[in-house]
């Protein structure tokens, strides 16, 4: 490692450890390592930073992201969750332990209309856990099977994570990666349900009561709006009616009919709070991409991801361990780092390795996106960790023994994902988003 690797790395080691907010952790690791480079003065790096986080942010297709945080907002907010509580009930609920997989269902559809993962924790979790508490289900599983169900909607589009790896990748496309995250977010889910379901037998969990094809029925006329938005977002987008970048103000469009005007669960006096929110939550991502952006270009200019490819050539030239290797890596990483700055800094790195091993860039996006879910779950920055242990009023140290299984069987469904191309690949494929493989 050369002297401004090594400033950076130690630079911003030393300030994750410090508690600093990684966008500024970021930010000043990258003017200490071009500093340490010696080319530019310090107006001249300054003003190189600046430009650099200008042109990283000034990307059309990132207009998507404050539009798909507001309209999550307005779903979250919306009296969404009941409904869709009630439609996965009718559902699974039947079945031994049926609180738990209506618990996981729940997650991914409602993962999938708002976006986020943490609003799902806290929506969903905020009324499914004390529910399964009634009924006899231990807390801390139930804080375990929220945290890592709410995961299921990052893969399940529309995603702002996809749009960040979009935009680090350089050339992939949102359409593409929407498709792609249907089947493994599904398998995500799926895997999960299987742990609830052995936990359920081993502990006596019961069943919930069954439903009729009338109550099916009613329940998913409540739902079906709710549910619409994927429909309307990807119908639209295969269509050609309208871009990723305009799917994201049709989706807060139609968000705000939905919880303002039919629901009437969003109050106009509530309209500033939310666009509020909605515009702090945008500012933090977007200076996020801002000070990765730069990072990401000092790093290649320096030969940074051809150095890690041939460091990793030098353990194997196997593909597939070389696979495990960068899951292992990134599995890693995402127990101290958040999604989107991990998605900005390691994409440049490690998608020119798996491009010259053969890995479709669509595959590898939905492989990194699914790794980096792990993380959400995970001590130290596991965001919906905090979140399901504050709505389940538990602790961490409770909840991280019940949570093992979970990362088995999600640890499980990634490899899967990294080893089977086609469940990522198959619906981009058959919509004609991408190049079907010879």
């Amino acid at each position: 490692m050369d002297f401004p690797m090594l400033v950076l790395a130690c630079t911003f080691l030393v300030m994750l450890l410090s508690n600093v907010p990684i966008a500024v952790s970021i930010g000043l690791a990258t003017l200490f390592m071009f500093l340490a480079v010696g080319d530019l003065s310090t107006e001249q790096t300054l003003a190189t930073i600046a430009q650099k986080m200008y042109t990283g942010t000034s990307k059309f297709p990132l207009l998507a992201i404050p539009f798909f945080i507001l309209s999550g907002l307005l779903m979250g907010r919306g009296g969404i969750a009941g409904r869709l509580v009630d439609f996965a009930a009718t559902l699974v609920g039947r079945f031994r332990g049926g609180l738990a997989y209506v618990n996981v269902v729940t997650c991914m559809l409602f993962g999938s209309i708002s976006g986020s993962a943490v609003a799902a924790v806290s929506s969903v979790g905020g009324f499914m856990i004390p529910e399964m508490n009634k009924n006899g289900y231990d807390r801390d599983f139930n804080v375990a099977v929220t945290t890592t169900a709410a995961t299921t909607g990052l893969m399940i589009p529309p995603s702002n994570v996809m749009i960040v790896y979009s935009l680090a990748s350089g050339s992939v496309s949102i359409a593409a990666l929407f498709f792609a995250g249907v089947l493994p977010g599904i398998l995500f889910g799926i895997f999960l349900m299987a742990v609830c379901w052995v936990i359920s037998v081993q502990r006596d969990y019961g069943a919930g009561d069954k439903a009729g094809l009338r109550d099916v029925l009613v329940a998913f006329k409540r739902a079906l709006l709710s549910l619409l938005l994927v429909v309307i977002v990807l119908g639209g987008i295969l269509g050609g009616v309208f871009t990723p970048t305009e799917a994201a103000a049709i989706a807060v469009v139609y968000s705000f009919i939905l919880s303002v005007m039919v629901y009437r669960e969003v109050k106009l006096y509530q309209l500033p709070k939310i666009l509020l929110e909605s515009g702090i939550t945008t500012s933090v991502v977007m200076l996020l991409i801002g000070v990765s952006s730069s990072m990401s270009w000092i790093l290649a200019i320096e030969g940074v991801p051809k150095a890690v490819s041939a460091a990793l050539l030098t353990v194997s030239e196997n593909k597939y361990v070389i696979f495990l290797l960068i899951n292992m890596l990134l599995l890693f990483v995402g127990t101290f780092m958040d999604m989107v700055p991990a998605i900005l800094i390691f994409t440049p790195i490690f998608l020119p390795v798996v491009e010259n091993l053969g890995m479709n860039p669509v595959h590898f996006g939905i492989m990194m996106i699914a790794n980096l879910c792990i993380g959400l779950c995970t001590p130290p920055v596991g965001t919906c960790l905090f979140v399901g242990c504050g709505v389940g009023k538990t602790t961490i140290a409770k909840v991280t023994g019940p949570l093992i299984p979970f990362f088995f069987a999600m640890a499980a469904a990634l490899m899967l994902i990294t080893y089977v191309p086609q469940i990522s690949l198959w619906l981009p494929e058959l919509t004609g988003l991408i190049k079907v493989a010879p």
